[in-house]
């Protein structure tokens, strides 16, 4: 599939934010990106600076800066913040986290949740998976950015999550062989079965 531009997914998920505030039906969008970089609410636009002459984007997301580019599946459910998760960003936080980490079990590799600073999913000290969400109108939308197959070189050329000298790392580095179907489908079993 063509990599989806940042702006666009933006937009798409603006409106699709608004639509569920008004009873639409919840959504889960799967995507990638063109190669970028954005910034979140709490981001340190020097974190972004490096040799990467990658283009940066602005985001309405939580969280810092952080990567996103083809070879990653991008995650992004726009659901209402109810009572399944107390009206509590943190819970709901604490489930999309567990959901995907749940998925990456299926697919083999097992992961550390790590909350605070080093918020994501880890693997042997690498961060495997970034989250970020926007609350509007009671309706939480972006999510996650889960590396699959994409080029790790990047990473070395910015700050990603404002942590300083960390390592990433990718589900083919754990799992051979990995697709993005598969990926996709552990994915969807994961985060539309029953919330918790």
């Amino acid at each position: 599939a063509t990599p989806l531009p940042y702006p666009v997914a933006l937009e798409l998920l603006a409106e699709a934010a608004a639509a569920v505030a008004k009873g639409a039906p919840e959504r889960l969008y799967f995507c990638e990106h063109p190669a970028l970089l954005t910034l979140g609410s709490s981001a340190n636009p020097a974190e972004a600076a490096g040799p990467h002459g990658l283009p940066i984007f602005p985001s309405t997301r939580g969280g810092q800066v952080t990567y996103h580019g083809p070879g990653q599946r991008l995650i992004y459910p726009v659901v209402r913040l109810d009572d399944r998760w107390g009206h509590d960003i943190r819970h709901y936080m604490y489930w999309l986290q567990t959901q995907v980490q749940q998925a990456c079990t299926q697919l083999g590799v097992v992961s550390e949740l790590r909350r605070g600073a080093e918020l994501g999913l880890w693997v042997q000290g690498a961060k495997l998976a970034a989250f970020g969400v926007r609350v509007r109108q009671g309706v939480a939308f972006h999510g996650a950015a889960l590396n699959v197959m994409n080029d790790l070189n990047i990473y070395h050329q910015f700050t990603p999550c404002g942590l300083a000298g960390s390592r990433a790392t990718r589900l083919m580095d754990h799992s051979p062989g990995i697709t993005f179907p598969a990926v996709d489908a552990a994915l969807r079993v994961a985060l539309c079965g029953n919330h918790e």
